[in-house]
């Protein structure tokens, strides 16, 4: 995991509380202008892996290394402009206002006596507006919902004008609009500002839509890093979440199975015990194949046959009547078609040699047609 085009990575990191680690080997990386996301059950440890990349918490064992450089080589103001970190609020503050919230993240930026310049200010006000919280600015941080707090949250994440963002679960508290509004702006910071995104969710829809990479984070550990296609197939995510089938089914529906490619047409019609070529284009013939089902219906006499194309007689109808040629063919259904008079013609198909159908081409007037059991072997009409 010691490739440079990885801004954030981990090596061989072991991460915990106390002195047991509770998970090890850990190897993963985000590059700029890309999205990471962690999944994984309640409890699985992404709070903690997070906390520890961003050195909130010391790794018990391996590397974290920002821009190339260790972790814990970063002075704190240095680490602060290079990323920050958004966690669900829990302490209460008093007499604060939403803008002197996100204004927090400008410190790294400010003197020790936390004065705000003018562009200090400027980059609040731009933070809020970009997360869809400027209207929330004088109001009490303690006076509005959870889901406004976590604008103003990510308001001051974006202040720190940090080039990796750490996100523990973002979409918490929001309504379905601020989910969509929340990932759109995080797509946006990292296509436009170039910036990395690391961030855990539980909505898996959602993960599917906005993540460039994955790492599965589950009781057997941390995965590598895994295409979207690969983490969220369905063997995988049974597996890290303990799902059973019908649980899987019953959130995310059956996957239904892939349709079986239908057997082309046989381009062949019967002659007495013999199958010989049908002339038509494969494209007419399989037409005419998929309009043989009805009965078959008794064809004008016509000479020429099946030559120059369908008459119409065998071009598809509707109703019960099927098409007259198709119900010759051994694939186009019904059976070989016996003309009612009783006679057959070698006209049908006469390239190379004269060839039976089971069609009646006898013209108006033919008198030497021969009758079905003489005409099986040799063609009933005249040599020319």
């Amino acid at each position: 995991m010691s490739d440079p085009k990885f801004y954030c990575r981990a090596e061989d990191l072991a991460i915990g509380y106390g002195k047991t680690p509770l998970m090890e080997h850990i190897g993963l990386g985000v590059g700029k202008g890309s999205i990471l996301t962690l999944i994984g059950p309640n409890g699985a440890g992404k709070s903690t892996l997070l906390k520890t990349l961003a050195a909130q918490l010391a790794p018990q064992g391996g590397a974290v290394l920002l821009d190339g450089k260790n972790l814990a080589d970063y002075s704190g103001p240095e680490r602060a402009r290079k990323m920050a970190l958004m966690v669900p609020h829990t302490r209460r503050t008093e007499l604060t206002t939403c803008f002197e919230m996100a204004s927090a993240g400008r410190y790294p930026y400010t003197g020790r006596l936390g004065v705000l310049s003018a562009e200090d200010k400027r980059q609040v006000h731009a933070a809020l507006a970009l997360v869809g919280a400027e209207a929330l600015a004088g109001r009490d941080f303690n006076r509005i919902s959870d889901g406004q707090r976590q604008r103003v949250l990510l308001a001051r994440a974006i202040c720190q004008q940090p080039e990796l963002i750490l996100l523990d679960e973002p979409t918490s508290f929001l309504d379905i609009k601020g989910k969509a509004e929340l990932l759109a702006i995080l797509k946006s910071l990292a296509r436009d500002k170039k910036m990395a995104v690391i961030l855990s969710l539980h909505e898996l829809e959602l993960a599917q839509k906005v993540s460039d990479k994955v790492v599965c984070v589950s009781a057997a550990g941390v995965s590598d890093v895994l295409t979207p296609e690969e983490a969220f197939a369905r063997e995988n995510i049974c597996k890290i979440y303990a799902l059973t089938d019908e649980q899987y089914a019953f959130l995310y529906g059956e996957e239904k199975a892939p349709e079986e490619k239908r057997p082309l047409f046989e381009h062949y019609v019967r002659s007495g015990q013999k199958l010989l070529r049908c002339g038509y284009t494969t494209g007419t013939c399989a037409a005419l194949g998929a309009a043989g089902a009805g009965p078959p219906a008794a064809p004008p006499p016509r000479a020429g046959g099946c030559r120059g194309g369908a008459s119409a007689a065998d071009r598809p109808r509707t109703g019960n009547g099927g098409s007259a040629h198709a119900q010759g063919h051994c694939g186009g259904g019904g059976s070989p078609l016996v003309p009612q008079n009783g006679y057959r013609c070698g006209m049908c198909h006469p390239q190379g040699r004269r060839r039976r159908c089971g069609r009646d081409h006898r013209p108006a007037g033919h008198r030497r047609c021969r009758p079905p059991s003489r005409a099986g072997r040799r063609g009933a009409h005249p040599r020319r």
